[in-house]
């Protein structure tokens, strides 16, 4: 079951759930409101029976004088129920007495049954929520399944075109005033390849498959890739390496979205550094370039700041991060630059000495 999948199973499960609970225990409430009634009814007619002859044991009896109270009405204080009836002196009334205790008892039966009856209605309702949710899911699984088929298969087609594509511009052969024009168009069909890679990211899952990474060895296959596109720049790698127990495919598309982010918003021959800290297993990208206005909205779908781009990079990179369960944050200034951090701490499987 996918991610969205389970956020929706377990949101219909809960809201159908809990609120069958709760309206199930207003109706037990009531039904046990109802009971306890029964009970004071109950005791108050046995007590008419036995004020005739007094032949009654759970019963306790005395004569006071007649008060505001009123006759042959169930009442309560501290002790427990009593109720009082007339005799013929007028003076006073005939008070009979049932214990506290012993009317708990009798609750406490009736409260005990219905607890369990209770229980086995909540479990009931647990699997009938269960199939509720299962049954209101399956339109939904239906409905993305066949959108990431069609998006599979509009990726397999994309690629054949940007292969022949950079296989025609590697056997270009053009004057050298011309070679600015190859290297946009080159640059333009790596961007196109990442952004496939991108959405290849976005409609698969990445946490099943994983395995040993070495970071620092990651961390410069990837610098090596983005270097070519932005030859003005200067990436510098720092601190200590360490391993991770990890997807690779899923860690290779944050660094790669981290690291593009940091040199497409970039000023002219700025810097990125990358640090990675042993003791904290955290990994920094920072760079000085433009910054960003609403460093909170930045992993938001579609959100951007400038012209370029789609908003759906940094997006893609926090879903990741949710999924391989990655802390991350980011800290910006305006025309100052950026830092995002990772905290690997969970993936960390051994740490190395310094390179």
């Amino acid at each position: 079951m996918k991610r969205a999948e389970k956020e929706s199973f377990i949101k219909s499960f809960f809201i159908f759930f809990i609120s069958l609970s709760l309206l199930s225990a207003l109706v037990f409430w009531y039904e046990f409101s109802q009971k306890r009634h029964a009970i004071e009814e109950s005791v108050l007619n046995e007590m008419k029976v036995c004020s005739f002859d007094l032949k009654c044991k759970q019963f306790t009896f005395d004569f006071v004088p007649l008060e505001k109270e009123e006759l042959y009405l169930l009442h309560q204080d501290e002790s427990g129920y009593f109720a009082l009836f007339s005799i013929p002196s007028g003076k006073y009334a005939l008070k009979l007495h049932f214990s506290q205790n012993d009317f708990d008892i009798m609750l406490d039966k009736i409260q005990m049954h219905m607890i369990e009856v209770f229980l086995m209605t909540l479990l009931i309702l647990a699997l009938i929520s269960t199939v509720f949710s299962l049954y209101t899911l399956y339109p939904l699984k239906k409905a993305l399944d066949l959108t990431q088929e069609f998006s599979r298969d509009i990726l397999h087609d994309f690629n054949t075109p940007l292969s022949s594509l950079r296989l025609n511009v590697s056997l270009l052969k053009v004057p050298q005033s011309e070679n600015k024009k190859v290297q946009r168009i080159e640059r333009s069909i790596d961007t196109m390849i990442s952004l496939g890679d991108n959405l290849r990211s976005y409609i698969e899952g990445h946490i099943l498959q994983k395995e040993r990474i070495e970071l620092f060895v990651l961390l410069k296959e990837r610098i090596a890739i983005i270097e070519k596109l932005y030859p003005n720049l200067s990436f510098v790698v720092e601190g200590n390496s360490f391993d991770i127990h990890a997807n690779h495919d899923a860690i290779s598309r944050i660094i790669d979205n981290l690291l593009s982010n940091a040199a497409k918003y970039n000023k002219q021959n700025g810097s990125v550094w990358i640090r990675a800290n042993t003791a904290d297993a955290i990994l920094e990208i920072e760079d000085n370039g433009k910054g960003i206005v609403h460093p909170e909205k930045v992993f938001e779908r579609f959100y951007k700041e400038h012209e370029r781009g789609l908003g759906i990079g940094l997006h893609i990179v926090k879903k990741l991060c949710e999924e391989l369960n990655i802390p991350i944050q980011v800290i910006s200034r305006l025309n100052e630059g950026s830092i995002f951090t990772l905290q690997l701490k969970e993936l960390t499987i051994m740490k190395k000495e310094e390179l």
